[in-house]
């Protein structure tokens, strides 16, 4: 599938609204940054998530490849959500639902036939409708998920304050100081490998689809 590369999906998301409500939409992206309302710190607390962009684009605002191209003769504004993530399609939905349904509700309340996050499967059904594939898809660390290069990073910090600390440590010391690192970063240590199957359910559901299609 090409949303998929190796531990990641790449989500893309395109949903029309009014021309006259987008102003509506910008200003409320805007105030979703204010410290104060807190309507996206639900979405730090999901590791899962490499990161998650909102845009919306105006009719006028179509790029044109060159000047002969007709200029797009489009009704509504368009609002583009980009994200990458591990895990599954469903998992990473859910998990949204969860985290953020009145940030949802902000951001999409505005848009052509939203149906709200509550209940779930009216909001699974829009989100699938609504989802544009991934032609191509490229990932420098497919094994990796986002909590492994969080790992990375520890780990590389921690050997690199090692070596200045035994520069010139006796070996008995060493030994010590080596035993001591390792049992700090034991929860950070593991092997990359490709991502492990969700549930037996959604593979069965998967193996379906394929053969149906």
């Amino acid at each position: 599938m090409s949303n998929l590369a190796g531990k990641s999906y790449a989500m893309n998301v395109v949903t029309p609204l009014k021309r006259s409500t987008a102003w509506i939409n910008k200003l409320i992206f805007w105030g979703a940054q204010l410290p104060g309302l807190r309507v996206l710190n639900g979405l730090e607390t999901l590791s899962l998530i490499h990161y998650a962009q909102w845009a919306i684009v105006k009719p006028g605002q179509f790029p044109r490849l060159d000047s002969s191209q007709p200029k797009e003769d489009i009704e509504y504004a368009y609002m583009f959500f980009f994200s990458n993530f591990n895990g599954s399609w469903a998992q990473y939905v859910d998990s949204f639902h969860m985290s953020i349904p009145r940030g949802l509700d902000l951001f999409w309340r505005k848009n052509l036939k939203y149906p709200k996050s509550v209940p779930l499967q009216p909001f699974h059904a829009y989100i699938n409708y609504n989802q544009i594939c991934t032609d191509h898809y490229y990932n420098a660390y497919p094994c990796a998920s986002s909590n492994d290069v969080k790992a990375a990073k520890r780990i590389k910090r921690a050997l690199g304050a090692f070596i200045e600390d035994t520069r010139n440590a006796p070996p008995a010391d060493f030994a010590n100081k080596y035993r001591a690192l390792l049992n700090e970063l034991q929860n950070d240590l593991s092997l990359m490998a490709a991502t492990p199957i969700v549930s037996l359910a959604a593979a069965a559901l998967e193996s379906r689809h394929g053969a149906e299609t």
